[in-house]
């Protein structure tokens, strides 16, 4: 095994096909996090992008994308905003973990969304389930399922839906519109909800809503941004941002107007989308790892992730350790507890509240 550093823009078309190729010969890496489109438009972003291309002789069998920070601290590519992370490599290829963070300069690889059957994946890792739709057998059999399963939900949703038309109007859904104004639009609505709920506002980072503007604009068949907005009587009410491959739509950024938040919007546009994206070919939307009510309400099936490190002996890492695995560690045991999740969400939406109105 030999290593050749690089960065994304550095990658030819014969390196980004064979890139391609490994990520869509196994179904584990068909997510759009792992393509190497997503790779190549945070690197234009973030100058501690890397991307480790590995050879068994003259062939590659893999690709390591990551970001090298201070003390040779490695973590995925736009670490904190992903769902999906690891390598794409040949199944069965001898890659020495070890020997591979040397090679890229790295003390640590730390991760919170690893997919399955990684070289990287550290022996303590401990796995989440990541609620999915899926839309194998299409849009009528995914509803015959929530009508069994969560059978008050969509018929709530429905008569919702009905209600919205009655009571405003017309409701108009758009599919994969690649206009920029609503999608500014959903990002102030998620901004409102980071700071309603008590969480960081990530567009308060330049980079990230580039990111986002950017990854809208692309449009291929392998790989693409999808805006998807509700309207009713032309004003928009809901929407959702996500980046999808050929076969797999990765749930990111969902957000509605709370002046609607009565009539469950954000539930009336997820099947909508579910619909549109089972007519386009989308067979799983990937709504991502976390408890959240809308995706145990809307979820027939889990795809599973790992979190955690993998380390080789250094002073960094002995750094890295006592600074970040116990409160990782008691972060997860918080999310794990219903009634422990439930009180830090709850202090969190205090906390977002007060910061509305008192100067923190």
């Amino acid at each position: 095994m030999h290593v050749t550093l690089v960065r994304p823009s550095e990658l030819g078309a014969s390196e980004v096909g064979r890139w391609r190729a490994l990520q869509e010969a196994d179904p584990a890496f068909d997510n759009p996090f792992l393509s190497p489109e997503f790779t190549i438009t945070v690197g234009e972003l973030r100058d501690m992008v890397w991307v480790a291309v590995v050879y068994d002789g003259p062939d590659i069998v893999g690709f390591f994308p990551f970001e090298r920070h201070p003390l040779g601290i490695g973590r995925p590519v736009a670490a904190g905003l992903t769902d999906a992370q690891g390598m794409i490599h040949v199944k069965d290829a001898d890659i020495h973990p070890q020997r591979l963070l040397k090679l890229c300069g790295l003390a640590v690889y730390e991760y919170d969304h690893l997919v399955t059957g990684q070289p990287v994946q550290g022996a303590m890792a401990d796995a989440y389930p990541s609620p999915v739709i899926n839309l194998r057998d299409g849009y009528g059999p995914y509803t015959e399922f929530l009508r069994e399963h969560s059978g008050k939900t969509y018929k709530s949703t429905l008569a919702k839906s009905r209600k919205l038309q009655r009571d405003i109007g017309e409701v108009r859904h758009d599919y994969a519109t690649p206009d920029l104004a609503p999608l500014r639009t959903l990002l102030s609505w998620k901004t409102d909800q980071y700071r309603r709920t008590g969480r960081t506002d990530r567009f308060a980072h330049q980079w990230i809503v580039e990111l986002v503007e950017r990854l809208l604009d692309t449009r291929t068949d392998s790989f693409a941004g999808v805006l998807d907005m509700v309207y009713v009587d032309g004003t928009p009410v809901a929407g959702h941002f996500g980046i999808r491959t050929r076969t797999t739509l990765a749930g990111w950024f969902p957000a509605y107007d709370t002046a609607f938040a009565k009539y469950s919007p954000g539930l009336i546009q997820h099947l909508a989308m579910a619909e549109k994206a089972a007519e386009s070919g989308i067979l799983v939307v990937d709504m991502g790892r976390g408890h959240k009510e809308y995706k145990e309400k809307l979820k027939n099936g889990e795809l599973m992730v790992t979190e955690g490190r993998i380390a080789r002996r250094s002073a960094s890492a002995g750094v890295h350790w006592m600074l970040r695995v116990p409160a990782r560690k008691a972060r997860a045991t918080v999310l794990a507890n219903p009634l422990l999740h439930r009180t830090a969400d709850k202090a969190l939406k205090t906390y977002g509240r007060l910061r509305a109105v008192l100067p923190l």
